[in-house]
């Protein structure tokens, strides 16, 4: 029972979170977006993935490892998006 508590707590972050990435990347535009929201989730997720991984809890091993690959993503969308904003 206590991890299915932690993995509907997982699915319910990363479904989050990968709502927001959606929206930015359809809306074309990462205006008001910091970078400095992906450079600390990268720094975080990579931080807490390893923590986890130390002590073999598989639920925040995985959920951080999902959240370290969507700061990479969220990261790039917003990169692009203002070097296209930049051009234009």
């Amino acid at each position: 029972m206590v991890d299915a508590i932690g993995w509907a707590s997982s699915v319910i972050l990363v479904l989050t979170i990968a709502n927001q990435i959606r929206k930015q990347w359809q809306a074309g535009t990462s205006e008001g977006v910091s970078t400095w929201l992906f450079v600390g989730q990268l720094a975080a997720s990579t931080g807490f993935t390893i923590y986890s991984l130390l002590l073999h809890n598989w639920v925040f091993a995985v959920t951080n490892s999902v959240m370290l690959l969507s700061a990479l993503v969220g990261y790039a969308i917003t990169m692009r998006q203002k070097r296209n904003a930049r051009k234009q």
